[in-house]
């Protein structure tokens, strides 16, 4: 149990790193500094830098996966399943942060094998999102904008709070989630 305790603090201190600083800039040197241990004793734990990698965005990908699973065969609203998705996303950004920005920024940096599961479940992922949106215009649920249009506000400003959360001081993630709620499902006018 000890050793899977220090590979997960390897990862998420190397989740912060490659959020400072991009995955191609920090080497296991950068990474066992930050941890103040030796290079060598890294290996102990994980493989490669790439390993680390793969972990976190694999599992941040398969627990949004999982999620969007879930969400699609519920027998809930399409306004419900919309905030089921922000809740989502909102609870993935509060306990991982650091992580997303891998999720984001260094995806194309995966090995061929997990390049394609990754990109694999992205398409479904966003698939799934547009069939709900598409469901529910046809329902008379929502609004009959632009599908493309509605998937691309909703999924850029999700997948961009990691960057703009962490800065703000004094907003509950409770209120974070009903007034974003509010925001993405019902505009600002």
């Amino acid at each position: 149990m000890k050793s899977e305790n220090r590979k997960k603090e390897i990862i998420s201190a190397a989740s912060i790193l490659f959020k400072e600083k991009g995955y191609s800039a920090v080497t296991m040197r950068d990474l066992a500094k930050a941890m103040g241990i030796k290079a060598a004793s890294l290996y102990n734990h994980i493989q490669s830098k790439q390993e680390i990698l793969s972990t976190i965005i694999i599992g941040l990908a398969e627990e949004f996966t999982v999620g969007m699973n879930k969400i699609v065969s519920s027998d809930a609203s399409t306004i419900q399943k919309l905030k089921n998705i922000i809740d989502l996303h909102i609870d993935v950004t509060l306990r991982n942060a650091d992580g997303l920005a891998s999720l984001n920024s260094d995806w194309m940096h995966l090995e061929e094998g997990n390049l394609q599961y990754f990109e694999q479940m992205r398409e479904e992922y966003e698939e799934n999102f547009r069939t709900i949106v598409k469901r529910g215009v046809a329902n008379g649920e929502i609004k009959s904008y632009n599908i493309e249009i509605m998937v691309f506000s909703t999924l850029s400003t999700l997948r961009t709070l990691y960057l703009w959360y962490p800065k703000q001081h004094g907003i509950d993630a409770d209120i974070l989630k009903r007034d974003m709620m509010s925001v993405l499902l019902k505009g600002i006018v």
